[in-house]
């Protein structure tokens, strides 16, 4: 079975880009994000996505 292009040239051009270090990621502390969704669903009586006026669910 023929294939499509040698095996000896796999990896090629990953192997000429430059190697770029990735930026650092700072997230959020869980404390802080447990209490702003707390406000949110308790507080707030707001629910998971986009809470529009129009479209706001009573609780139960």
């Amino acid at each position: 079975m023929a294939t499509h292009g040698s095996l000896t040239k796999a990896g090629k051009v990953r192997g000429q880009t430059p190697k770029i270090d990735g930026r650092k990621r700072i997230g959020t502390n869980s404390s802080l994000q447990n209490k702003s969704n707390y406000r949110k669903r308790i507080l707030l009586s707001r629910f998971p996505g986009q809470n529009k006026p129009g479209q706001r669910r009573r609780r139960k």
